[in-house]
């Protein structure tokens, strides 16, 4: 990426997407960016408050708007697609619908938008390593970009058609799109529909951490501000047509979680309170990220060392914490759990 350049940044009001953007304008005083984001219940501005003006321009829109898309592409010279309804629980006990609408239809849509417009000289759609399924606790494998897509959930499996869209978009039109699969992701800023957000929400309200199952569930994890460096890299590396797995390669089971979540926030174990599994829960992801590594990215944070900052984060911006309570009512009445 050169100085003056443009990213077109899609959902960019969201967890991912805002720590990307606040990482490149810190990185790269050069760098400008359109971040185009629907605002949808996890999408807030407050997440990109205070951003320089010139260098970084905020447009409503939805990735789905074919003619906004293609106008914003051409004058972008990178594309980041961040835009996607993430959450697992939603997409197994709500409508699926919005899953499709954004995951899928979405992808394609801005995948028609990419190839109309030659400026674009790469676009990375990031996706997840639930595309891949499920592993056993104690299987020696880790998942890389050679295993077939295995999609145990509503929102794995819309997630999964976006990426085949790229794989067909970049075999029969050569558009420059690469696919990055993306471990669980950690750090500011995050949805507190999720794990680490949630558990110190209930934790800070002296409530129970609801935990699926045994707790034994196995997540690998990546921080944001790593997560933000590799797709940088792919963006500057990247070769297109290519799909990267991008992971700490930091696996913890979801009770490690709960425990450390506590014990930053002093609080005692016995808060923990187990509940009955949800359908289709994925045992254990792991992911190897050797082919991006080979590129000169590595990650700088495990999650363990960094949890600490991440919780003194939530403390210290509650004002952000209530505003995003205050829009969405339902957030306390969920079992939330990755």
């Amino acid at each position: 990426m050169k100085k003056n350049e443009t990213i077109l940044v899609t959902g960019g009001a969201g967890f991912m997407g805002s720590n990307f953007i606040h990482f490149v304008l810190r990185k790269f005083p050069g760098i400008r960016v359109i971040n185009v984001d629907a605002l949808t219940y996890a999408g807030n501005l407050d997440n990109v408050r205070g951003l320089p003006k010139n260098r970084h321009r905020f447009v409503k829109g939805d990735i789905t708007d074919f003619s906004l898309m293609r106008r914003l592409m051409e004058r972008a010279d990178y594309a980041v697609n961040f835009a996607a309804s993430t959450h697992v629980d939603r997409s197994i006990h709500e409508s699926p619908e919005d899953f499709v609408h954004t995951n899928t239809h979405g992808v394609f849509t801005l995948l028609e938008a990419l190839r109309r417009s030659p400026r674009v000289k790469k676009m990375v759609q990031v996706s997840t390593d639930e595309v891949w399924g499920s592993l056993a606790l104690d299987s020696k494998k880790k998942f890389n970009e050679s295993f077939p897509y295995r999609p145990n959930s509503p929102y794995a499996a819309s997630k999964a058609a976006g990426d085949l869209f790229c794989r067909a978009f970049f075999k029969t039109y050569g558009v420059p799109v690469i696919v990055s699969h993306s471990v669980n992701n950690f750090g500011p800023r995050q949805f507190p529909e999720k794990l680490i957000p949630f558990f110190f929400l209930r934790a800070q309200q002296n409530k129970p951490l609801p935990l699926y199952g045994d707790g034994k569930n196995v997540r690998d994890w990546i921080h944001a501000d790593d997560h933000s460096a590799a797709i940088v890299t792919l963006l500057k590396k990247g070769v297109p047509g290519e799909e990267y797995a991008v992971a700490g390669e930091d696996e913890h089971p979801n009770h490690e979680i709960a425990k450390l979540v506590l014990a930053s926030m002093q609080k005692p174990n016995h808060k923990i309170h187990f509940v009955p599994d949800r359908p289709g829960h994925d045992r254990r992801y792991a992911v190897d990220a050797s082919k991006i590594r080979q590129l000169g990215w590595n990650p700088k944070m495990n999650l363990a060392q960094s949890l600490p900052s991440v919780i003194a984060w939530y403390q210290q911006n509650n004002d952000w914490l209530r505003g995003v309570l205050k829009k969405n009512k339902k957030i306390n009445q969920h079992i939330i759990l990755s």
